[in-house]
């Protein structure tokens, strides 16, 4: 199973909107036939492979989300603080045409995988179900805000090997800085606080629904908010496995943390706490 160490952002890798950046560790500006996050959102021409619209309540789809729950016994990794439940409502429902994930201050110390946790959540995976090479990702989402909460959007290489096999964080939100998103790469030569990224400033994260975009090319990946690019990672020529990975699917993995390297030590009042998801899309040529 692959292994998830904070992403910190480096304040190396951070450019400005729609400034290319030099991937393989130079930071230096590259000239573009890279891709942009587009105004209107969805490249022209592409098409949409892979939805889910959230309209059917009830459990999510099992037909294209799992429940990773796999370090609850032993703990999460990045010193997180949640139990990830699986097929339990209370934590991940469809609820009026939304995705509702909801983190908890409970203690499920009746579950036969229980590892001691005082907050439950849970972390919808579409491993096994769907992965993709390239493509536009987007997800339109309303975030949790408080001390100790850690929403993520991303996605994980499948070949199942972490960092080699690398991680794009479509979206992250540190529980002390809401309204602070954070968008990187992770691989073999710059992972966890040496991660490729940047950090872009949204209105109202908590109370109103964002796209949360990518879009993944086999020469760059670049990141936006509300078709807006902040950050592209580029390929470089003569670019190894170590700095690009990123030839390879990927699926996705949607949750909420609690506590943790960018979460930080709850707040007992701001639970719970919801991620409310009004779609997920990914598109291709």
């Amino acid at each position: 199973m692959t292994v998830r160490l904070p992403s910190l952002f480096a304040a190396t890798a951070a450019c400005a909107f729609a400034v290319a950046c030099g991937g393989g560790g130079s930071g230096a500006a590259a000239p573009s036939p890279v891709p942009d996050v587009p105004a209107g959102g969805v490249p022209a021409g592409w098409r949409l492979v892979w939805a889910d619209e959230f309209d059917v309540d009830g459990l999510p789809d099992a037909a294209k989300w799992d429940h990773d729950t796999y370090r609850n016994v032993a703990g999460w990794y990045n010193a997180e603080l949640q139990y990830y439940a699986a097929n339990r409502p209370e934590n991940a429902r469809v609820e009026g045409g939304k995705l509702v994930i909801t983190a908890r201050r409970e203690r499920l110390s009746t579950a036969a995988d229980f590892g001691g946790q005082d907050y439950t959540s849970a972390r919808l995976v579409t491993r096994g179900r769907a992965d993709w090479t390239y493509g536009f990702f987007e997800v339109r989402a309303k975030l949790p805000c408080g001390m100790g909460t850690w929403p993520a959007i991303w996605m994980l290489g499948s070949l199942g090997t972490w960092p080699a096999d690398g991680e794009i964080d479509i979206m992250e939100q540190r529980g002390n800085a809401p309204g602070t998103i954070l968008g990187h790469a992770h691989m073999k030569a710059h992972h966890g606080s040496t991660g490729r990224g940047s950090t872009t400033q949204v209105n109202d994260t908590c109370n109103s629904f964002h796209n949360y975009q990518v879009h993944w090319t086999a020469d760059a990946i670049a990141w936006g908010v509300d078709d807006a690019t902040y950050f592209r990672y580029v390929k470089l020529p003569g670019a190894t496995y170590a700095t690009w990975p990123f030839d390879f699917p990927q699926h996705l993995l949607m949750n909420i943390a609690v506590g943790g390297h960018l979460g930080g030590t709850p707040d007992a009042s701001v639970f719970p706490a919801r991620m409310e998801v009004d779609y997920v899309r990914v598109y291709q040529p």
